[in-house]
């Protein structure tokens, strides 16, 4: 069952063939990804090596091809990656990062494999493995205002509220936070324009808006949202050619494919956006031969693109795709086994 019914929703048989889903070459272009060491963007992108396996994996699940990467080799690379502080780099010899840490979380939950933590992962043991995870990202918590910052450096971010909230989450730790102080932080960033910004008083952006909705529905008060007016400002952000931008004047990009439909779904109002448009112009971006997603039709693919392109299908309900979890980006069914069907 999709998500959304309705202009939401999108339907495959009313696009031509040749503007169909490239399933076969986006699972072989997501599997070559690790191949290419002898090329110098791959070690260029170093920094991005646990996020971009989160991208990749979780593309692939909702792709319906669970088993096209290794699961001994996924997890034991993940498991490369943690510091001694509980935390997670972005690879093996980084340090720790909240959103590594969040991609990491993610990424053994999706492969059903938090319990690794307790069985081999590093830090302080005491109540297991788990619980060592939840404190590194626990201590990064500003206690007096309830943002957080994203390593020990301090740099404060929305982003960086929601990925700790989704991470403890699916870890069963929230407890160990001030989730209410986290909530007065999102309500402090609202705009008068409805949308949330990387910090008070900053810009409303499509990217900061998914953060803070789906920090507050992790919180469980998505009451706290003005559901009408995010949902004009949101729906505005669809352009001529059926894609979406992040703000005001800005060209469209395949990834607000997913940071505004997400938040319309959050808040019940992706019918307010052309649904058939969106699917097309994602589509659009596609290398139907060699596979992948760019930003926009004509563009380099990348992995970050494919992933967000594929979920924003999902989202919208295209035939064949695994549905989506608004929320957490991941597969609904995976949400569903971590956290219980009524989570």
């Amino acid at each position: 069952m999709s998500l959304v019914s309705g202009p939401g929703r999108a339907a495959s048989s009313a696009l031509p063939d040749e503007i169909q889903l490239a399933i076969e070459p986006h699972v072989k272009y997501i599997q070559s990804l690790d191949s290419r060491r002898n090329e110098l963007e791959y070690w260029l992108t170093e920094h991005l090596r646990l996020s971009g396996l989160y991208w990749g994996l979780t593309a692939l699940h909702l792709l319906g091809r669970p088993d096209a990467l290794s699961r001994d080799e996924t997890i034991e690379f993940i498991l490369s990656c943690q510091n001694e502080n509980g935390g997670f780099g972005a690879a093996p010899g980084h340090d720790a990062h909240l959103l590594s840490t969040l991609s990491a979380v993610q990424v053994l939950a999706t492969v059903d494999a938090l319990d690794e933590l307790d069985e081999r992962g590093k830090g302080d043991k005491e109540g297991g493995g788990k619980l060592a995870v939840g404190k590194y990202i626990a201590n990064l918590q500003n206690r007096e205002t309830g943002t957080f910052a994203g390593d020990e450096w301090g740099e404060e971010d929305t982003r960086f509220l929601y990925a700790s909230l989704n991470a403890l989450s699916l870890l069963l730790l929230l407890h160990l936070v001030n989730v209410n102080k986290a909530v007065d932080y999102v309500v402090s960033c609202a705009n008068f324009d409805g949308g949330y910004g990387v910090s008070p008083g900053a810009e409303s952006h499509s990217g900061q808006i998914f953060a803070c909705l789906a920090a507050l529905n992790i919180a469980g008060r998505i009451d706290l949202v003005n559901v009408d007016k995010l949902g004009r400002w949101l729906s505005e952000r669809q352009v001529d050619g059926g894609g979406l931008n992040g703000r005001p004047e800005k060209l469209e990009d395949v990834c607000y494919s997913w940071w505004v439909a997400s938040s319309l779904t959050m808040i019940g109002k992706l019918h307010w956006i052309d649904g058939g448009k969106l699917t097309e112009f994602i589509l659009k971006c596609q290398d139907t031969k060699q596979g992948g997603i760019a930003d926009r039709p004509g563009d380099m693919v990348d992995v970050f693109h494919t992933h967000f392109g594929i979920a924003g299908l999902s989202l919208l309900g295209y035939p064949g795709l695994e549905e989506v979890d608004a929320v957490y980006c991941m597969p609904k069914k995976v949400i569903e086994r971590v956290l219980g069907p009524n989570k």
